[in-house]
């Protein structure tokens, strides 16, 4: 697997851009290509293949990397609990510079919790509260956005402000340098607290013909010191992009 994928996040998604800012469709196919900003020193950016799988039940959902089950639904509040992938991850092997190469491993996992959506004139509200569930880094990330969605026809533009909290277990796991890591490496040790992380997102969908949907999300996330303090950290935040095309049944 690639050493960045993406944050829901926290985004991520975890869960960053898994959250999709429109509600999916009974069911729709395709592909998509995600972006990903490396933020450690010496990694590298990275372009992902993932493909978009949407399906919206009564009762259950799933949108690519995450899925749910509905506690609250109507046309202005949706409640689930959720899953969700959190494809973040460190390979030493991936690095390009010597010390980094020596550090540990920070693997993938597994995200679970709640999500909420209320949409009302005003604009839309988004939340999530997800924990890791595979005991990886043990961590827990908070989601909070507000998006306000316009109209043009086909085409529709939704621009976002947001912030994301990462607890300590979830810093100390991506970003921190353990003692025995520092030993090793020559790298200062760090150990970090939990942070809050701001960030601005735009969204955009065409809607080709009836059955075929194009769109992309961006965003750009401005790291707490938190985290941006990292000796494994280079920048000061991080660009993440998804494009893709679906087709709907």
């Amino acid at each position: 697997m690639n050493q960045f994928k993406l944050k829901a996040l926290a985004a991520l998604l975890p869960c960053s851009l898994l959250f999709n800012v429109a509600q999916a469709a009974p069911l729709s196919l395709g592909a998509s290509v995600i972006y990903a900003e490396s933020p450690y020193r010496g990694g590298q950016d990275r372009y992902i293949p993932v493909p978009v799988i949407n399906y919206e039940g009564e009762n259950f959902w799933f949108r690519s990397l995450q899925g749910g089950y509905y506690l609250w639904k109507d046309p202005q509040n949706q409640l689930s609990l959720t899953l969700a992938g959190s494809p973040q991850q460190y390979d030493p092997g991936d690095n390009d510079l010597g010390d980094m190469k020596h550090l540990d491993k920070r693997r993938m996992t597994l995200m679970g919790g709640a999500t909420y959506r209320h949409t009302a004139d005003w604009g839309i509200v988004r939340t999530a509260l997800l924990g890791d569930v595979l005991n990886n880094s043990n961590g827990i990330i908070w989601d909070l956005t507000y998006l306000y969605r316009f109209e043009m026809g086909d085409f529709s533009v939704t621009p976002g402000i947001g912030a994301m909290w990462n607890s300590a277990n979830q810093n100390r796991y991506y970003y921190g340098v353990s003692g025995h890591e520092s030993a090793r490496t020559g790298i200062d040790r760090y150990d970090p607290d939990d942070s809050w992380s701001p960030y601005l997102e735009l969204s955009a969908s065409y809607q080709i013909s009836p059955q075929w949907n194009a769109s992309v999300i961006g965003r750009y996330t401005r790291f707490d010191s938190e985290i941006k303090d990292s000796p494994m950290v280079d920048k000061s935040g991080q660009a993440t992009l998804w494009t893709g095309i679906s087709y709907t049944f």
